[in-house]
């Protein structure tokens, strides 16, 4: 097991009525995926919807789930920004809380070359030289690609230990394995793309199924892990049709849905993202069905 594990959910936020953070329901929501087959949970990512909370909601958030969770899964805090000073004392903040990691999204609208890509990671991983830090590539959200030769030149960083890659390029995935230190980890960014990564060399997934199959994704990498790729197949086979249903619109909006299905009290999602329609949740409802999620909490 490295040092994240294989599965890493990337949590929602759970809103109240009024759309406050709910706390209470956030740390319910952080020991039951702890205890269904996550090992590490990532915490204010795109799918917390990070770009709607204040500082101060995400530093209540790492605490209250750290707390929750502690002994039984691990905690990386999204602490990343498009404003490099920004992202350096939100990480050291985080650091301060004692977590495990910090995820670091590429820098988003303003498109720095890759030279700006690898001088704002830098600064932030040598500000915070104690903390693990997870490189975060997802070009169709940031609108640059950060690329394998500057991921290999930050994996020489001692504490740049891993990246989620969400660019959905196999070649891509396979350059930075090939260029990159055996023991730097390579996540999945897309639950679909989990097991054809894992054959090129990734550890495993940070995932938004897993609030739903968590145990299920557990075997799937096992079952790879151990020599058993077809058994492997066929349940990723079986839980594509979710993987692909989560993202037909704009995520989280479906898989705060699908978690208010099976009765968690997640609330709704902060504007500019809007609640999904009774189409996308009656096909959600299929979808559970099928699987045996429906009433599974």
């Amino acid at each position: 097991m490295t040092r994240f594990g294989q599965v890493l959910t990337a949590m929602v936020t759970p809103f109240d009525a009024d759309g406050a953070v709910n706390y209470a329901v956030a740390a319910q929501l952080a020991q039951h995926l702890a205890s269904s087959g996550t090992d590490t949970l990532v915490v204010c990512g795109t799918t917390g919807e990070s770009p709607t909370l204040t500082w101060d909601e995400e530093y209540q958030l790492f605490q209250v789930i750290k707390e929750a969770v502690t002994g039984q899964a691990k905690v990386i805090a999204g602490t990343g920004s498009n404003s490099t000073q920004e992202a350096i004392e939100a990480t050291q903040k985080a650091a301060a809380l004692g977590l495990d990691g910090s995820l670091q999204v590429v820098p988003y609208y303003n498109k720095p070359p890759q030279e700006g890509l690898y001088e704002h990671f830098r600064a932030i991983a040598e500000a915070v030289p104690e903390l693990p830090l997870m490189l975060y590539n997802i070009p169709g959200r940031t609108s640059q690609n950060l690329l394998p030769e500057t991921v290999a030149r930050l994996a020489e960083t001692p504490n740049i230990v891993a990246i989620k890659e969400a660019s959905g390029s196999l070649d891509q995935v396979s350059q930075v394995r090939q260029m990159t230190p055996a023991d730097f980890d390579i996540y999945s960014g897309d639950d679909s793309l989990t097991l054809p990564l894992l054959a090129i060399g990734a550890q495993g997934v940070v995932s938004v199924a897993s609030h739903l199959v968590g145990n299920q994704l557990q075997q799937m990498i096992q079952l790879f892990k151990s020599g058993q790729p077809k058994a492997a197949c066929e349940l990723h086979l079986k839980l594509l049709p979710l993987f692909k249903i989560l993202f037909v619109t704009t995520n989280p909006i479906p898989v705060k849905t699908a978690l208010g299905l099976q009765g968690w009290d997640v609330g709704s999602v902060r504007l500019p993202l809007v609640s999904t329609d009774s189409e996308l949740a009656h096909k959600l409802t299929l979808v559970l069905e099928v699987l045996g999620l429906k009433d599974s909490r």
